[in-house]
């Protein structure tokens, strides 16, 4: 797979994501701090499962917890404040198509 490719994969899958987050947002009797709130610990849910998976055993994750958790909060900070920019650049333009 190219990088290209690669790049477009990843964007997919984070736009089905988005879509089902979207799709709940619908719901008028959902808030949408909830939906937040919910896809934030799916995440993190994932992301513990995901890395225990490189271990054979529970003291090997115990001894690398605080380091995994600083790759995936480092991470997240760089992708929200990315995304923060990028609505504070085009906030007129996303905020009118969303309404």
């Amino acid at each position: 797979m190219s990088e290209q490719d690669s790049n477009n994969a990843f964007y997919e899958r984070a736009n089905e994501f988005i879509h089902v987050a979207n799709k709940h947002n619908q719901d008028p009797e959902i808030k949408t701090g909830e939906i937040s709130a919910s896809f934030m610990y799916a995440l993190s849910r994932y992301n513990a499962w995901f890395g225990s998976t490189g271990f054979a055993n529970v003291d090997q994750m115990k001894e690398k917890k605080e380091e995994m958790m600083e790759y995936y909060l480092a991470e997240y900070r760089k992708m929200l404040d990315a995304n923060m920019e990028d609505y504070i650049n085009n906030f007129d333009l996303y905020r009118k198509t969303q309404k």
